[in-house]
């Protein structure tokens, strides 16, 4: 080999050394930059599972809790509603026995207005006995002599003549035409037949006769005042003078009926037609304590069916609320 061929292939070996060596220096920096950056990649990605496992670590305390306060909020839920149906049983236990309570207050009140009505008519008995007594005793005697004047002398004979031996004046002898003769009694009404009387009253008031019929049964009411059949004529006075209509005359009536004949089959119609009176009066909160008293007091009768479902209609409680 010649040396200069040899020379010419050193130098471009060193040529290409010297071309080569930078690139192998800058091959091995940027193989450096890329550990690096995967060095650093790398450590995101841990740091991202890290968060990842912290995150998921506390979301499930999280909804370990929510479900905790969940079932709690049920049980609350559960035991609110408990309370609630035993304050609504208790209540509803505690108003049965504030309405039984008030039926037999109710009832001792019915007791003791039928009592009154029994004394009143055993008062009315007596007056009338007594009254009866003083009429008989007021009447004249009827074993006195006929003829005999009051006011006469001793001498007085009877028919007026003078006594053997008096003077005789020539008067005129008393008690022929010389003045009014013995007083006679006062005759007596005679009462009408009781049921007759009723029964012909209870017809003219079922033809619309109205005006004889209230004649009719206030003469039951008059003669016959303890009777039962006057309790029924009070209220047919009610029902004549509801229909004209005159509604306080008519509640006149049937407080007759509720006062003096408690015990009347007629009494829960008489409630009933009082309180339908008062609300036409627009007397609403004494009407429907009328009707619900009727309720409370008679509740099997149609009477009280009829109250409800006008109770009903009004948007009102059958029953006043217990506080």
């Amino acid at each position: 080999m010649k040396p200069r061929t040899f020379r010419t292939r050193l130098l471009a070996v060193a040529a290409l050394a010297l071309i080569v060596a930078p690139a192998a220096v800058t091959a091995h920096a940027a193989s450096k930059e890329i550990i690096e950056l995967q060095t650093q990649v790398q450590q995101l990605l841990d740091q991202v599972q890290r968060l990842q496992s912290t995150f998921d670590t506390k979301f499930g305390v999280l909804q370990h809790m929510a479900e905790q306060t969940a079932d709690e909020a049920n049980k609350m839920t559960s035991a609110v509603n408990a309370m609630q149906q035993k304050m609504d049983a208790e209540s509803q236990a505690t108003s049965g026995k504030v309405d039984t309570v008030s039926g037999q207050v109710q009832s001792l009140n019915d007791s003791v207005d039928e009592l009154k009505t029994r004394i009143a008519k055993l008062d009315k008995s007596i007056s009338d006995l007594q009254t009866q007594l003083q009429q008989l005793q007021s009447q004249p005697n009827p074993g006195a002599a006929p003829g005999t004047t009051p006011g006469a002398g001793p001498g007085a004979m009877p028919g007026g003549a003078p006594a053997p031996g008096a003077p005789d004046n020539g008067a005129p002898p008393a008690g022929n035409g010389a003045g009014p003769g013995p007083t006679a009694a006062t005759p007596q009404i005679q009462a009408p037949p009781l049921k007759e009387t009723y029964q012909s009253a209870l017809r003219d008031f079922n033809s619309g006769h109205d005006k004889l019929a209230a004649t009719e049964f206030q003469d039951v009411v008059h003669y016959y005042p303890l009777d039962d059949l006057a309790g029924n004529s009070q209220f047919y006075l009610g029902e004549i003078a509801y229909q004209q209509p005159h509604f306080e005359d008519a509640i006149n009536a049937y407080n007759a009926v509720l006062e003096g004949f408690s015990g009347n089959a007629k009494a829960p119609a008489a409630q009933l037609k009082k309180g339908l009176a008062l609300l036409a009066l627009s007397r609403r909160e004494a009407g429907i304590h009328e009707l619900r008293l009727l309720i409370q007091r008679h509740p099997q009768t149609p009477e009280a069916a009829q109250a409800r479902r006008k109770l009903s209609g009004m948007g009102v409680r059958t029953t006043a609320s217990s506080k």
